[in-house]
């Protein structure tokens, strides 16, 4: 467990303390801490955080994209986009999350020179997003076609609807061909033949 002094932990007072300019934000949301940095800082703040001997996050779990363009509550960051990283420290067995925000048109940092587990995640969500990683550019898609149109998790992009081309050239029915409403979704509709009330 990272040390706790004040009620402030170790990790987010010697980031605070290396980059006050930096910092935009700490956050404590169901037990997690993230720290929110400037997306230019992003590499610094991460190695900091790797090589510092009393923190060592050196473990990379993983780095996640999140699409705000149609999110009308309160936000930690400015920018459409934000990216996720999750870094672990093996010394404390610790987790803190680093976030940045990005536009359209601007680029985050590449952290896989510095944590190798870093390519493909941010491959990942370069391919569904379209975020940029400076470092990281690919000259092909990841995990879609490369003549695949547009980024399927940006929240303008179209759900359903498209006929699904198998390996063979035979076609598969469209999404909404399928889609059966049940109890658990948020719309109203039909279970097999029952009704859904209150919905």
């Amino acid at each position: 467990m990272i040390p706790v002094t004040d009620g402030v932990r170790l990790d987010v007072s010697k980031v605070q303390e290396a980059f006050p300019d930096d910092l935009i934000k700490v956050k404590e949301f169901v037990g997690e801490t993230y720290i929110c940095v400037s997306r230019t800082s992003l590499p610094a703040v991460a190695q900091f955080l790797r090589d510092d001997p009393d923190l060592q996050y050196s473990y990379f779990c993983e780095c996640v994209g999140v699409d705000y363009s149609r999110w009308d509550h309160e936000r930690d960051l400015e920018g459409r986009f934000e990216v996720v990283y999750n870094l672990m420290s093996l010394k404390h067995y610790s987790r803190l999350f680093v976030k940045v925000a990005v536009d359209d048109g601007q680029t985050i940092p590449t952290l896989k020179n510095l944590y190798l587990g870093a390519e493909y995640p941010e491959r990942e969500v370069n391919d569904l997003f379209g975020v940029v990683f400076e470092g990281n550019e690919q000259i092909t898609r990841f995990l879609l076609p490369d003549d695949w149109k547009g980024f399927p998790l940006r929240k303008e992009y179209p759900l359903g609807g498209d006929d699904v081309i198998f390996d063979g050239g035979d076609r598969g029915p469209a999404v909404e061909d399928l889609m059966m409403p049940h109890a658990g979704e948020s719309f109203t509709g039909r279970t097999g033949s029952e009704e859904i009330s209150g919905r």
